[in-house]
């Protein structure tokens, strides 16, 4: 339905989440263990707390069903607003506006929600302080935004949207609102809640935005949307973790807060500005009609991305941050952890890929084959960003700041002047060609060189992608095969699908063993056999 559509309850999944570990400074001289999570020696016998492995898992599967349930819902309200209400130039207004929204949101709250994440002593000491800074300068983004809309907007390629941006970017406010009490409920790592949150979200953005397209509102239908659903999800997570939207202040705290947030504020824009300047780009050198068809195609592309990795993400950073202190430990979580993602993924990314224009006809009617065109490419990209994304909340868990900055801020350096020769010259398949070009060939071995000096080899990286990318390559084969023979009406599709899935997990069951975390029988028995002798 949307390019990188807000979360049920603000600020969840945006990179101001994604943040550096706050320093171990006290914040008001907190003292025992976290809040919601451990309780003080009590007298009398009690239940043992379930261990951080038990809670991460948990965490993991309720994520994974809340976001697969919630984007299929995005997708079939996608369809229904493409085929039916709205055209490219609609498409393409609100991706402006969503792109500005998103960058907003990457430094709305300075950068010092995450506290509420890391920190690990009572979070309640320091959170009045949080939200206040938190809602001050989201308060002041939205003011500076609302005068300067116009300007924006025109300087995108669609002067129109000046009342959808103002509209939208409400959201930023509520974002900062949210910031305590959503941090808490990721830091107990409260995913059964969320689900609840974000279906209250979904309901109600979904219902608001169907009723005001089919009234003709356009793109302003978004916008209202996104409002109305955040609204509920920030009284939602009020009431999911009670107690928490408490403003106060104390000087100390801000220092220490601000100190941590503002680089990670820096970082995080630098974030947004990689996912969203080929917006931006496309906008202003190709038009909105342009932009309405690379915005959908970028939506296709990103559905393993937030289908498989959102899930994670809700769960990554907090679980990587508790296994800081063991270099071997985290780098086995994070090769199992990217082992799991790109396995999941890659099935995914390659039939959008290959079967790019009979599935944009079939979803979505012949108007928005162009999209089509600029799919395969951006399919890639999708693969590359999901092991990215990984590899920052890793980076974030062990303190890698200067290291995060720099990838990041040299990806952005390199992608602007690449993105705009690209479109000049090949329109939005360009766009999506340059995109892979600079994720592929200068990011990802910079990744991996500051992973490495992490502790995480590149041997361990390469076990884990190695069976996924060879079940991939039997994919396209066989898709390719098929498609000679059987054409691409809807019935020839769902077969040539289901033989390639077939394919693909005969090549991956090999690695199962390595996924869940357990040595193969064969590897059990061998070891049994090496002991006794």
């Amino acid at each position: 339905m949307d390019r990188a559509r807000l979360t049920a309850a603000p600020g969840d999944e945006t990179p101001a989440e994604t943040g550096l570990p706050v320093p171990r400074v006290p914040l008001g001289a907190e003292s025992g263990a976290e809040s919601g999570t451990e309780q003080g020696a009590e007298s009398g016998p009690a239940p043992a707390p379930p261990s951080l492995g038990q809670k991460v898992r948990s965490a993991a599967q309720w994520s994974l069903i809340n976001t697969v349930v919630m984007r299929l819902g995005n997708f079939a309200t996608g369809i229904v607003l493409a085929r039916f209400v709205l055209g490219p130039a609609e498409w393409g207004v609100y991706g402006i506006a969503q792109t500005v929204l998103l960058v907003l949101l990457s430094a709305n709250e300075l950068g010092v929600g995450l506290a509420i994440v890391r920190w690990e002593g009572d979070a309640r000491r320091f959170a009045p302080t949080v939200l206040t800074l938190s809602t001050l300068s989201s308060c002041a983004l939205y003011v500076a935004l609302f005068a300067a809309a116009p300007t924006v907007a025109r300087l995108l390629g669609s002067p129109d949207a000046s009342g959808v941006l103002r509209v939208m970017c409400i959201c930023v406010v509520l974002d900062g609102l949210s910031q305590v009490p959503a941090g808490f409920l990721t830091r107990e790592f409260a995913q059964g809640k969320r689900m609840v949150i974000d279906a209250l979200n979904f309901v109600l953005s979904t219902a608001v935005t169907l009723l005001l397209a089919f009234e003709g509102w356009g793109a302003m239908s978004f916008a209202w949307g996104a409002v109305v659903g955040n609204v509920a999800a920030l009284i939602g997570c009020c009431l999911a973790a009670p107690g928490t939207l408490r403003f106060g202040w104390d000087p100390e705290q801000a220092r220490v807060l601000l100190r941590f947030g503002l680089p990670l504020a820096g970082a995080s824009m630098l974030a947004l500005g990689v996912v969203n300047v080929d917006t931006m780009v496309v906008g202003s050198t190709l038009g909105k009609v342009s932009l309405g068809f690379y915005v959908l195609a970028f939506n296709m592309s990103g559905w393993p991305v937030r289908i498989i990795s959102e899930a994670a993400r809700r769960v990554s950073f907090a679980g990587f941050s508790r296994l800081a202190e063991s270099p071997q430990a985290l780098a086995q979580g994070f090769s199992r952890a990217l082992g799991v993602l790109i396995t999941g993924t890659v099935p995914l990314c390659v039939l959008l890929a290959i079967l790019a224009g009979p599935l944009v006809e079939l979803v979505y009617g012949s108007q928005w084959l162009p999209a089509a065109k600029a799919l395969p490419w951006l399919m890639a990209l999708g693969l590359v960003r999901i092991g990215c994304e990984l590899a920052y909340d890793c980076l974030v868990a062990i303190g890698q700041r200067r290291s995060l900055i720099m990838v990041q801020g040299l990806w952005l350096a390199v992608l602007v002047p690449v993105l705009v020769v690209a479109a000049r010259a090949d329109g939005i398949v360009g766009v999506a060609q340059g995109h892979v070009l600079v994720a592929g060939g200068i990011v990802v071995p910079v990744f991996l060189f500051v992973l490495s000096r992490g502790g995480i080899r590149l041997g361990s990286i390469a076990r884990a992608c190695a069976w996924p990318f060879l079940g991939g390559a039997v994919m396209a084969a066989i898709i390719i095969g098929l498609e000679r023979y059987f054409g691409d009406s809807r019935l020839a599709l769902l077969a040539i699908g289901t033989a390639a899935l077939a394919g693909y997990v005969v090549c991956v069951l090999p690695s199962r063993g390595f996924l869940l975390g357990s040595r193969p029988s064969g590897g059990r028995h061998r070891a049994k056999h090496r002991k006794s002798a």
